[in-house]
């Protein structure tokens, strides 16, 4: 049995214990395990006509490899965001140009040439470790009859079918960490502080860390906000702490009432619009209105920079672990999850068949942009 195994999308904490517990439970087994290098683009510029220039694209996994890794933060496999199914013709590799016909949205679909070096290198079952964008890629091949295992990540926790992904806990930590240590400042200067932390739609991220920081006010993507009401809020929230200053959390993709989400000129390879600039538009807002200083402060990559937190080691080795014992019983086209604090499986394809947002009845209060926890008896541990 020949195990395939790459990570796609933005890098996690708890990316390395995850390659390094399917690495040692696949040579339990006496399997090997054949790495791609920077996800999908590993496959994609691999050229089976060309093999031996195509190592380049590959790692060889075995327990030398991974033996420290899980010590170390991100991904020793590197990482992108492509996606071979909607590829422009300029992004290919010059083996492959001028092979695929472009679709009316003047892509190609490059995925024959993938099952062509599946194929080629041998791989029995692909296990694929990322977000939305790499697991519907993922879910493509499954459905084409490719034997695919899918493991969720993301730090926005915004995977269909899962409770939890790789790299939330440690990013939520960060950013507590972050707006604690923001206090300092925020408070020396008698400012409102507005820190604007990663998760594109999904605000979980910033909802959680606000409730663990004990911030004075969240703005979650989910929640359209009134800025003048935002800023009564935050001048009432200063004049009431004795330290006279006041925390605001809020998602980069959260928008005022009527308006749109903020993007940058910047797309990544998957063409998306990044996001980004409402933590600076609401510090502007907020000391127009309030004529109070503000300072703004992104997140952005701190969130995942490092080493994993316990939580994301344990939940890293224990979606690998299970991803390989499944693949001994025979089983794949499936994706390991967390339900219910519980260690599960999916269809592989569960992401691609709904979105995963913050529940407001539960754990939002949008009168006073607050976290309201609504209940916890009966909730996971982390109520996720």
């Amino acid at each position: 049995m020949r195990i395939g195994i790459l990570t796609g999308g933005g890098d996690v904490p708890g990316l390395n214990p995850c390659i390094k517990a399917v690495t040692r439970r696949a040579i339990e087994h006496g399997w090997e395990v054949l790495g791609f290098r920077r996800g999908w683009a590993g496959p994609l510029h691999f050229d089976p006509d060309n093999p031996e220039a195509g190592e380049e694209h590959l790692m060889r996994l075995d327990n030398d490899a991974v033996r420290t890794i899980d010590r170390k933060g991100g991904t020793v496999l590197h990482t992108s965001r492509v996606n071979p199914k909607q590829m422009k013709e300029d992004q290919l590799p010059d083996f492959l140009q001028g092979r695929f016909a472009p679709g009316d949205d003047g892509t190609v679909d490059c995925t024959s040439h993938v099952e062509r070096v599946l194929e080629h290198l041998g791989i029995d079952v692909m296990i694929t470790i990322g977000g939305d964008g790499t697991l519907s890629y993922n879910a493509h091949l499954h459905r084409r009859g490719v034997k695919v295992v899918a493991i969720p990540k993301t730090m926005d926790n915004d995977v269909y079918g899962t409770d939890y992904c790789i790299g939330f806990s440690t990013a939520v930590s960060r950013s507590v960490d972050y707006i604690n240590a923001l206090r300092t400042s925020t408070g020396s200067h008698e400012r409102i502080a507005v820190v604007e932390l990663f998760g594109r739609h999904s605000g979980e991220t910033a909802l959680i860390a606000s409730y663990l920081a004990d911030a004075d006010r969240a703005v979650i993507a989910e929640v359209p906000f009134n800025v003048e009401k935002l800023a009564e809020l935050a001048a009432a929230d200063r004049l009431e702490n004795p330290a006279r200053y006041a925390m605001i959390v809020v998602s980069e993709g959260a928008k005022m009432v009527g308006g749109k989400v903020l993007t940058q000129d910047q797309t990544d390879e998957a063409g998306r619009k990044r996001l980004g600039g409402i933590g600076e538009t609401i510090g502007e807002e907020l000391t127009r209105l309030t004529g109070v200083n503000t300072i703004t402060q992104s997140l952005g990559y701190l969130m995942r920079a490092g080493a994993p937190d316990a939580l994301d080691q344990m939940v890293a080795k224990g979606f690998g672990t299970l991803a390989v014992q499944q693949i001994a019983e025979g089983r794949t086209g499936f994706m390991t999850a967390v339900r219910d604090g519980n260690y599960t499986t999916v269809p592989a394809d569960t992401c691609v068949t709904g979105r995963k947002r913050v529940d407001i009845d539960a754990f939002y209060d949008t009168g006073t942009y607050r976290p309201r926890v609504a209940k916890v008896l009966g909730m996971p541990m982390f109520l996720y």
